[in-house]
C-alpha cells in the first residue's frame, strides 16, 4: 500500500493512493495515520478493505507528511562511504546518530524555508523507514518486523549552523522545513529490497545526487537493531538513513540553495518530491 495523508497543513485526512492513480479517503476506517495504526495488524486491516468503495478525493490536494503525531525522528550521518569521502571525513566505526525536531517534518511538496541569517542551506536525499510496532533490544534478524514501511525525505541541512558554530548538529538540521517526508509511506511488503533502491535529487534541472542505497554503511535491519539497544523505537517514530554523495557542501566550489531554486528528488518505487526554496 501507498499511504498517505492529504489536506492544508494542520488539518490533514488519511488516505491511500490507488492502483488507477487516484486517492481514496481513509478517514472512515481510521481518524489519521498515526502510530498506533502503523502496528501490522492495523496494516492488513487497511489492506484487506474494499478500497475501490472508498470515496475518490477529488482534484490534486496538498499531501502532508505520511505519518501523524512522529515522536521521534532520528537521523544517520555519513552512512554512504563515498558521501564520507566528500565530506573528507572516515568511514564511522558505528553510527553517527543525531536527532531532528520533529518540528521539521512537513510535506513532500512543501517549500524549503531557508532561515534567517542562513549562508550554506544543502540538500540531502534520504531513504526513511517508518517503524511500525515497538523496538527495544532487537536482533538485527528481528529488526525488519518492526519495519511498517519506507518514505523519501530531504534532511535541509544548514552547514555553517550545523558545523561551524558551537554544540552538536541538531540546530542544522532542525530549522523549519527541513525535514520532507513522501509523499507516501511505501508499506514494507511493496519493497522487496530495501538495499537497492536508486535515488536521485536535482537542483533547478541539474542532476546533483544519483546514487542508490547499495551503498549504505549499515542498513536498514542493522540500525533498527542499533538503534533499539539505546532507546525503544515506536510507531511512527522515523528513521532517515543517510544520504549519497552529491551535497552542496562537497562540491568544489561549494554551492547551497538560494531563494528561487527548484529541488526535485525521489527514489525508485516510493515516489518524489518537488520543493520551490523561499526565503524565511
Amino acid at each position: 500500500m501507498k499511504l498517505l495523508r492529504f489536506g492544508a497543513p494542520g488539518a490533514e485526512k488519511p488516505g491511500l493512493l490507488h492502483t488507477d492513480g487516484s486517492i481514496r479517503d481513509l478517514s472512515g476506517l481510521i481518524d489519521d495515520l498515526s502510530g498506533r495504526h502503523l502496528y501490522p495488524d492495523s496494516l492488513k486491516r487497511l489492506a484487506d478493505a474494499d478500497i475501490d468503495a472508498l470515496p475518490v478525493v477529488d482534484g490534486n490536494p496538498r499531501l502532508g507528511p505520511p505519518i501523524a503525531g512522529t515522536g521521534k525522528f532520528i537521523c544517520i550521518g555519513l552512512n554512504y562511504a563515498d558521501h564520507a569521502a566528500e565530506s573528507g571525513l572516515a568511514v564511522p566505526s558505528e553510527p553517527v546518530v543525531f536527532m531532528k525536531a520533529t518540528s521539521a517534518i512537513c510535506g513532500a511538496n512543501d517549500p524549503i524555508i531557508i532561515p534567517r541569517g542562513s549562508q550554506k542551506t544543502d540538500w540531502e536525499v534520504e531513504l526513511a523507514l517508518v517503524i511500525g510496532k515497538p523496538a527495544k533490544y532487537v536482533s538485527e534478524a528481528e529488526a525488519m518486523d518492526h519495519v511498517a514501511g519506507y518514505a523519501v525525505a530531504n534532511d535541509v541541512s544548514e552547514r555553517a549552523f550545523q558545523i561551524e558554530r558551537e554544540g552538536q548538529w541538531t540546530k542544522g538540521k532542525s530549522c523549519d522545513n527541513f525535514g520532507q517526508i513522501g509523499p507516501w509511506l511505501v508499506t514494507r511488503d511493496e519493497v522487496a529490497d530495501p538495499q537497492n533502491l536508486p535515488m536521485w535529487l536535482k537542483v533547478n534541472g541539474e542532476t546533483m545526487q544519483d546514487g542508490s542505497t547499495s551503498t549504505m554503511v549499515y542498513g536498514v535491519a542493522y540500525l533498527v537493531h542499533y538503534l533499539s539497544q539505546f532507546m525503544t523505537l515506536h510507531p511512527g517514530d522515523v528513521i532517515s538513513t543517510g544520504t549519497p554523495p552529491g551535497v552542496g557542501m562537497g562540491m568544489k566550489p561549494q554551492r547551497y540553495l538560494k531563494a528561487g531554486d527548484v529541488v526535485e528528488l525521489g527514489i525508485e518505487g516510493l515516489g518524489q518530491q518537488r520543493q520551490d526554496v523561499i526565503a524565511d
